[in-house]
């Protein structure tokens, strides 16, 4: 079974396919796009052994060279960029060659930025393989790298040529990251579909479980949910802002956590969900209990939904607070927030009071 979602943008429109198998399939998608029949892979250490070897048969004839880099969120760095980018000229990847982005969010971002800067512009492919990058990071042009100064402060808008994104690789991931992917998954819900959170709340389990049709429906729901949201507003001078719902939290956090594997970024977006309709609330604009079904739900994933789910210590609320102020939706000087009215009715503000922020924080952190 296959789902085509499109993502419309005029001229750089392009199509995520959304099945099983599809990598087995590679040259069937892929070879339409090219000029010459070759492409540049670049993966990581992770998702090269297990899948690497299965992309270079589902191409066929099309000659692919492969980059290896090791995983994890410290790889969206500049040596990891430089070396990539280094490796492609070394590969003589032409402007009008595929560059195949093969991985998780980090590999789609540092990749899709790569290809951005290379010869001002290669076109790339993602082939996502985690269920955060299926339904969130390939999907929307957002392509770059983290900075000492906080996460993804560095990059571009690039379209890839396509997203292919394969539901069979989703059985390969460990429960955790299955599970900090279903964050991004929900987080739809939230922010724009009370009808998709209800289909979440009866349908989340069983898809954790392994339930395939259930996977491959609540991508292709949140796919186009995004999709239509970046067809409306690509470079996020509105709209697009709401798909941040639980990440100016989320991203404090994971710099809280030096992004490391204290706190995988799905998580960091689930627990920061918790907090924006604890906020919501404290402000008078939810109902008082809808905070309290949020986490029941995260609580029937298996997911983090409080700071005190963090392994370690975080700094303190006006150290949170901080580390927030770094986040690239500032606007003015002033934190954008993404707050509820209630699931599935999310908007955007920057009128949020700091001691109401503050009260919150040191609530949520037990101090």
């Amino acid at each position: 079974m296959l789902e085509t979602v499109n993502v419309e943008l005029g001229a750089r429109s392009y199509e995520v396919r959304i099945g099983a198998g599809l990598i087995d399939h590679a040259h069937d998608h892929i070879a339409p796009l090219l000029r010459r029949p070759r492409v540049a892979v670049v993966t990581d250490d992770t998702v090269g052994p297990l899948h690497l070897e299965r992309l270079r048969k589902g191409l066929g004839d099309i000659d692919m060279v492969s980059l290896t880099l090791p995983a994890g969120e410290a790889t969206k760095s500049w040596p990891h960029l430089t070396r990539t980018v280094e490796w492609m000229l070394e590969q003589k990847v032409e402007r009008k060659d595929i560059v195949v982005a093969f991985g998780g969010g980090v590999i789609g971002d540092l990749v899709g930025f790569a290809a951005a800067i290379l010869r001002r512009g290669v076109r790339f492919v993602q082939i996502p393989t985690t269920l955060l990058a299926q339904v969130d990071s390939s999907v929307g042009g957002k392509t770059g790298i983290n900075s000492t100064a906080g996460k993804n402060l560095i990059g571009a808008f690039h379209q890839p040529a396509l997203v292919l994104a394969d539901i069979d690789v989703l059985g390969t991931l460990t429960a955790r990251d299955f599970r900090a992917g279903y964050g991004e998954v929900v987080k739809y819900g939230l922010l724009g579909s009370l009808p998709f959170f209800e289909w979440l709340e009866q349908n989340g389990p069983l898809a954790a479980a392994g339930g395939r049709d259930l996977r491959l429906e609540a991508v292709r729901r949140s796919v186009q949910m995004k999709a239509d949201i970046v067809a409306r507003d690509e470079t996020e001078e509105g709209e697009r802002a709401l798909l941040n719902l639980g990440h100016t939290f989320g991203h404090a956090l994971e710099a809280a956590t030096s992004y490391s594997d204290r706190l995988l970024h799905g998580e960091g977006v689930a627990i920061g969900c918790v907090l924006a309709f604890e906020l919501s609330q404290k402000l008078g604009l939810c109902a008082q209990e809808t905070p309290g079904r949020v986490r029941a739900h995260l609580h029937a994933m298996g997911m983090k939904t409080d700071l005190g789910d963090i392994a370690g210590d975080l700094p303190d609320a006006d150290g949170l607070i901080a580390l927030m102020g770094q986040d690239k939706k500032v606007l003015d000087g002033k934190l954008q927030f993404i707050l509820a009215r209630g699931i599935g009715d999310a908007f955007v503000t920057a009128d949020v009071p700091r001691d109401v922020l503050h009260q919150l924080l040191t609530e949520a952190s037990g101090r």
